[in-house]
């Protein structure tokens, strides 16, 4: 089987473009990938122009390893978000080649399931005002759909430092999401690479009243030396790995014992079988693995049958039930969650199609998410 081309979309929803490839071979199957660029959507359109004729078509979508291969060393420019997110799509597509190839979901090629569902969280539920009622109520409708968990970034347009009143107002946010949730939910803190050393360890003392299950990237991610501070100040897990690109930027995070939880974004780091790679050293170290996933149906499948084999995975990200709901109307066959987790799908390949008909009807929109701008959990971007 040989990889004859490949076709690109882009899904375009009022904050997030997701690029959709549909990769071609010459015995009519065809994979999908996807992955969301948060304003470099048209950067990574550029170089899958340049790598496709370069490194995939003419190639068998079941040599993976070669492809790995071929992307991140016979360019020689270092790789980094565009390149990886180049071939995590293409590198996903051609695992949903393979599975409708032999019959097979793609956990059964990826070492088959150690478990039988895939525990959710859920993420983008709080476009709301930022008031302690809206914020309270919100989190009630998430628990009310049956999530186990919810994450929260109540930290506004806060940047290195947060002054007294809006540390006020955020705690009082954290403080009215975990009344409605109740003890038992997981209460996840999302910082977003806000905040300073010493601005991140006030917060998360000023936070464990509230018991988080985790707060994620406190400190921006360049400087590991200051997410070690951070984690040498708080009892309360640390969550961080989205923004990083390839398994050897993670060397020296393995390295700081600084971290908990790996929040791998397999759509910007070159697809599953890096990220199986990931969970293996992430296991050695006696890590646990939470994927960060913004995106539609498709990566949320790719996600979900990665989650299936993984022995130290902990939850998935799931933002589709409180976003558009033409996102996965899109893409049909993934599952839904039920009392907090998805089943494992079970049909060929990832398990969904594309439904080109109703994709064109929602074209790509000229926006710039900026999450350091006030208002932007309302998650109605400014137009480009």
């Amino acid at each position: 089987m040989k990889i004859t081309g490949v076709r690109t979309h882009v899904l375009g929803t009022p904050w997030r473009n997701l690029t959709i490839v549909e990769v071609a071979t010459d015995e009519g199957l065809t994979g999908l990938g996807e992955v969301r660029m948060l304003n470099h959507t048209d950067a990574l359109h550029g170089y899958l122009a340049e790598a496709v004729p370069r490194h995939v078509v003419g190639t068998d979508p079941f040599d993976v390893e070669s492809l790995v291969h071929r992307m991140m060393r016979f360019d020689y420019a270092r790789p980094g978000e565009i390149a990886m997110s180049a071939l995590a799509v293409l590198e996903i597509a051609c695992w949903d080649i393979q599975g409708k190839a032999l019959g097979l979901p793609v956990y059964k090629l990826l070492g088959g399931a150690v478990r039988d569902r895939v525990k959710a969280y859920a993420n983008g539920w709080y476009q709301v005002e930022r008031t302690p009622e809206e914020f309270h109520a919100a989190a009630r409708r998430v628990v009310d759909r049956g999530y186990l968990g919810l994450k929260v970034d109540p930290f506004g347009a806060g940047l290195f430092e947060l002054d007294a009143e809006e540390t006020a107002r955020s705690l009082s946010l954290v403080e009215a999401v975990r009344d409605a949730i109740g003890p038992d939910v997981e209460l996840f803190i999302e910082m977003h690479g806000r905040f300073s050393a010493a601005t991140a360890i006030r917060m998360a003392g000023l936070l464990a009243p509230f018991r988080p299950a985790w707060l994620e990237e406190p400190v921006p991610p360049e400087n590991l030396k200051a997410l070690e501070t951070v984690a040498a100040h708080t009892d309360i897990p640390i969550a961080t790995g989205e923004r990083l690109h390839t398994r050897y930027d993670y060397r020296e995070l393995f390295e700081s014992q600084a971290v908990d939880i790996l929040q791998t974004d397999i759509t910007h780091s070159g697809g599953l079988l890096e990220a199986k790679k990931l969970a293996g050293t992430a296991e050695t170290h006696y890590l646990l693995m939470a994927p960060h996933n913004v995106g539609g149906a498709i990566s949320t499948a790719a996600n979900l049958h990665l989650a299936a084999t993984m022995v130290n995975f902990k939850t998935q990200e799931y933002f589709n039930d409180f976003a558009d709901p033409f996102v996965t109307e899109c893409v049909p066959g993934l599952p839904e969650v039920v009392d907090g987790y998805f089943a494992l799908p079970d049909k060929p390949g990832l398990g969904v199609e594309l439904n080109h008909e109703l994709l064109a009807q929602h074209p790509r929109v000229q926006v710039h998410f900026n999450l350091f701008e006030s208002g932007w959990e309302r998650r109605q971007a400014q137009r480009a």
